[in-house]
């Protein structure tokens, strides 16, 4: 019951110093992308392929409000064949730019997650997504690796175990989903408001018939 207690404890630490600043900065970019209909675009390996197939699967539901466009999102952990074809024919460490070279389009995100920093396939999307203008995010842990270093907004979690690490990831991805949800709401209620409005000037000049 001590470990259990103490895994969780060391979990709320890491948390409760995670600089606040990059969050934001990983906010807005999200926010950005939206609003100019650019795809956010998610990768990541192992427990890291889980975040993210599970932070796009956020992205593209857990937002969706009936008055707004929906938010454009996927993982490039998710097209099994693909992946593994990319793997097979040209190397692992490709399988991931490979699918960006095919779906990125101006206006993209790429969300890349890597516990180390240090994935090469991940990295190597990176830097081809640098390359060509799009923002880049990379959530990472431990020193962050050369993930943090050419991220264009970078997040390091100050930790060293990667169960935890993971967890952290994974707790960010789903605050990041819930604030890009309600950003889209609270962005709906001047819409709304004057939509209200138009319908009941309608009503009062004699549009609601009698």
């Amino acid at each position: 019951m001590d470990l259990l207690h103490r895994y969780m404890r060391q979990i709320i630490n890491t948390l409760e110093q995670l600089p606040q600043p990059p969050l934001q900065r990983i906010a807005t970019a999200l926010w950005e992308t939206y609003q100019r209909d650019g795809t956010m675009i998610v990768c990541g390996n192992g427990g890291s392929a889980a975040t993210a197939s599970h932070f796009a699967c956020d992205l593209a539901k857990w937002t969706i409000n009936r008055e707004a466009r929906r938010v454009r999102a996927l993982a490039l952990t998710d097209n099994t064949a693909l992946l593994t074809a990319w793997s097979n024919d040209q190397g692992y460490a490709d399988a991931f730019v490979e699918q960006l070279r095919g779906l990125y389009r101006p206006g993209d995100l790429l969300f890349a997650i890597s516990g180390s920093g240090k994935s090469p396939n991940v990295l190597r999307a990176v830097e081809w997504a640098n390359e060509v203008g799009a923002p880049t995010v990379g959530i990472s842990g431990f020193d962050g690796g050369q993930l943090a270093r050419i991220a264009t907004i970078s997040l390091c979690v100050d930790n060293h175990l990667m169960p935890q690490v993971e967890d952290i990831h994974s707790t960010l991805c789903h605050a990041l989903a819930v604030n890009l949800g309600k950003q889209i709401e609270e962005s709906l209620r001047p819409q709304v408001a004057i939509s209200a409005a138009g319908m009941l000037l309608e009503h009062a000049v004699g549009g609601g018939g009698a």
